[in-house]
């Protein structure tokens, strides 16, 4: 089996995180392929960084099906482009942030999710409604780090997330953290040590998840909304993402 796990940000070093996280929970016989976007923004922090990134991601889904990939992870909190990259995949889509609602409501009646600025935890926020889970999460919490900043160990990133997760546990009635941001990939195991509870890190849990998928022979549905893109003229600088009737449009 073969996953893909795409940063939309063009820093390297955090895809090389993000890749630690994933190859560290995939079964024998699973390859991660581990990407980082082509083009874009440095770091994913507001609605707008949102949108130029998804140019990227589609860019390295379309090349992930001429790889033969069998499915696919978004590394980022936000779940960019999240049903743009189902329409044109054959196999699983997740995004961190949906698979790790959905694993943390498996571990406890309700949970919190740690983030990094405040502006990001309004897009967590929508993300709740829209994943229905409300009656799950019990709070998003901003800890006003920069995602550049969880790579600088002058930040006490480690320390200042740790502690609002504690914060979270206490104050919110939660049973379990999530993680907002796959920059902090590597910190789940260190903060569950540390507080006691479950902390469930997105990208581990969209791998596990794509694997349990992938196993059981289910890919995106293309009824309805997520069938292939119609097929039309694209124009200007995007006219190589054009699609093609019965596929993605990858070449």
């Amino acid at each position: 089996m073969r996953i893909k796990v795409i940063n939309p940000n063009t820093t390297s070093s955090m895809t090389e995180v993000i890749a630690a996280a994933a190859r560290a929970v995939a079964a024998p016989g699973t390859e991660i392929v581990a990407a980082t976007s082509p083009m874009g923004p440095a770091s994913i922090e507001g609605h707008y960084d949102e949108a130029v990134s998804v140019i990227g991601l589609l860019e390295e889904v379309r090349r992930g099906e001429t790889e033969g990939a069998d499915g696919y992870v978004i590394a980022c909190f936000g779940d960019p482009g999240l049903l743009a990259v189902r329409e044109i995949a054959r196999g699983p889509v997740l995004g961190i942030a949906e698979a790790a609602m959905h694993v943390a409501s498996f571990v406890a009646t309700g949970f919190s999710i740690v983030t990094t600025l405040g502006r990001t935890r309004i897009i967590a926020e929508h993300l709740v409604r829209n994943y229905g889970m409300e009656h799950h999460c019990r709070r998003v919490r901003a800890t006003e780090l920069p995602v550049l900043e969880l790579e600088n160990p002058a930040s006490g990133a480690r320390r200042i997330i740790t502690e609002e997760c504690r914060r979270a546990l206490a104050e919110d009635g939660s049973g379990a953290i999530v993680l907002g941001c796959a920059g902090m990939a590597d910190l789940a195991a260190h903060i569950a040590r540390e507080i006691g509870a479950p902390v469930i890190d997105g990208v581990a849990a969209a791998v596990k998840l794509v694997e349990a998928l992938v196993g059981l022979g289910l890919g995106t549905s293309k009824t309805g909304d997520l069938a292939w893109p119609l097929p039309k003229r694209y124009t200007g600088p995007l006219a190589h993402l054009e699609p093609f009737s019965g596929g993605s449009g990858a070449s």
